[in-house]
């Protein structure tokens, strides 16, 4: 079995040899980059399992490379971030981040979330109840697990439901988005707290005003829902979390 391989790109060198060295002592294969573009070079040499990404750097910085990667369906992303930066924390993981770590971290925290995170890709949680083919139908919209992707049901009419152009094609949906969906379609008509959804996606507890999830729900709805505003198909629970209002099927 070949050793996890990890991308570290950050803008100054002690960090990237200081995470870099640790990891390999650790049992993973490491590369480094010191920018994005330096990082497309790296992705473009050798297949990556994990990037762990510098929110501030020279040139593009790590929120426009994470939102690049999240839409290409490139490797998942641990974004490092400056500490008590609750704003950016919370941009790049609504724009595709699977986890973030504050600077400065604990060398440890930042294998137990690596390795946290390849848990979760190698090993995604099957959707229950039987739901484990290719396509699976609710509220008018056909999830292909497989391809993490959304498109409207051929027969469902255009009646003004949100992004219309998804009728003609597939919305790729982001790494957090797809398990926060699939987490909800498991449990359909349950509510599900935030502390559990936020386990299911990013594996972690939130911390206090952690709004991590209700941004992610946002960003969600606002992709199918015809009233984000109002939702139908993801509804709040006061006090209790959120929950799918809908009946869901196979294809």
């Amino acid at each position: 079995m070949s050793l996890p391989h990890i991308l570290v790109v950050d803008d100054h060198r002690e960090i990237r040899d200081a995470v870099t060295r640790y990891l390999e002592r650790n049992g993973m294969r490491t590369s480094a980059a010191r920018d994005a573009a330096e990082m497309d070079v790296r992705l473009a040499e050798a297949r990556v399992d994990l990037v762990v990404l510098d929110l501030m750097m020279p040139g593009e910085d790590g929120l426009s490379a994470c939102r690049r990667l999240a839409a290409a369906g490139g490797p998942p992303v641990l974004m490092l971030t400056a500490l008590g930066d609750d704003t950016d924390r919370i941009v790049g993981l609504e724009i595709g981040a699977d986890d973030y770590l504050p600077k400065p971290f604990n060398p440890r925290e930042l294998l137990a979330r690596i390795k946290a995170i390849l848990r979760r890709a190698e090993r995604p949680e099957p959707l229950a109840g039987g739901l484990t083919g290719s396509a699976v139908a609710f509220a008018g919209w056909v999830l292909d697990t497989d391809r993490q992707t959304l498109s409207r049901e051929p027969d469902v009419a255009d009646d003004g439901a949100a992004n219309a152009e998804a009728d003609s094609e597939a919305m790729r949906l982001t790494t957090a988005e797809f398990r926060l969906l699939t987490t909800l379609l498991e449990r359909p008509r349950r509510v599900l707290s935030r502390e559990t959804l936020l386990d299911a996606v990013s594996g972690r507890q939130p911390a206090a005003f952690d709004r991590s999830i209700d941004n992610l729900v946002s960003r969600l709805r606002r992709k199918i829902e015809a009233d984000p505003a109002n939702p139908a198909i993801i509804s709040t629970v006061r006090a209790g979390g959120y929950c799918l209002t809908a009946d869901v099927r196979r294809l």
